[in-house]
């Protein structure tokens, strides 16, 4: 049977110190953050899914997005190396953690870089934003961990957001979604199937399971347009992970192929 874990961490006292690339810096208030993410953590569970607590790490603000600390393939765990230095430390404890249950745990080594939230995995096909947090050598070692699983790896470029993730998602059909004005030319053309969503944290979503997609409150057009192609949009709020680049994606890690 198909594990339903979820990887999540707490978000640090000192979230409000994040990273910003892309966006202006806003005011980001860590007690409703907080709150945000014990929602999200809530919803996870509400739809079937365990959640386990990466331990927390206080001293990196960056840390509740852990999606950007390991990459699962089956039942392999490649640990990254992200590439902003500030967010190293984030790995140790995911690390462990991912040993725990089972995973078989592989690592990014320097010269290599590689951020979580530049991996989109479509069925076999896992394709790697290469941009300014995963390097080519990042790429080279996440092909050379997942090929032999029978994995094919497809880089991309990525120019106008911070991850490809941050660009597109996929539905469980296979469709990939994304927001146009965040669409480099190299993405519009990638995909077969490629689908404009109205808001730009609409091109985000969790495959909950069924027809079940966690999507961001922030994005309800584009929730009422999934909804009009059959799915079931789950909205949660997490505007103050937005602010910061976060998305739905980045605050969960899910581990659906653990061995029994």
């Amino acid at each position: 049977m198909p594990s339903k874990k979820a990887l999540i961490r707490r978000p640090s006292p000192r979230l409000a110190e994040g990273l910003v690339t892309h966006v202006e810096r806003a005011v980001v208030d860590p007690a409703l953050a907080l709150d945000q993410w014990e929602t999200y953590a809530a919803t996870l569970r509400e739809h079937g899914w365990e959640t386990v607590e990466v331990a927390p790490a206080d001293d990196c603000p960056d840390g509740v997005f852990v999606e950007d600390t390991v990459v699962m393939f089956r039942n392999v765990a490649l640990i990254t190396r992200p590439g902003a230095e500030s967010r190293r430390l984030e790995t140790i404890a995911v690390e462990h953690t991912a040993a725990e249950l089972g995973a078989s745990v592989n690592w990014v080594w320097t010269p290599g870089t590689l951020d979580g939230g530049d991996v989109l995995k479509i069925g076999d096909s896992v394709y790697v934003g290469r941009g300014g947090r995963t390097n080519a050598d990042g790429v080279r070692q996440l092909r050379a961990a997942f090929e032999p699983l029978g994995a094919r790896v497809v880089a991309v470029p990525v120019s106008k957001v911070l991850h490809l993730k941050s660009a597109v998602t996929a539905l469980p059909d296979g469709t990939v979604i994304g927001y146009e004005p965040l669409l480099n030319a190299e993405l519009t053309t990638l995909f077969p199937r490629l689908l404009a969503v109205p808001e730009e944290s609409g091109a985000h979503v969790v495959l909950l399971g069924g027809a079940k997609l966690l999507i961001a409150a922030s994005a309800p057009r584009s929730a009422e347009l999934l909804a009009d192609l059959g799915y079931e949009p789950v909205p949660v709020d997490i505007g103050e992970f937005e602010k910061l680049e976060g998305c739905v994606t980045c605050l969960s890690v899910r581990l659906r192929d653990l061995y029994a």
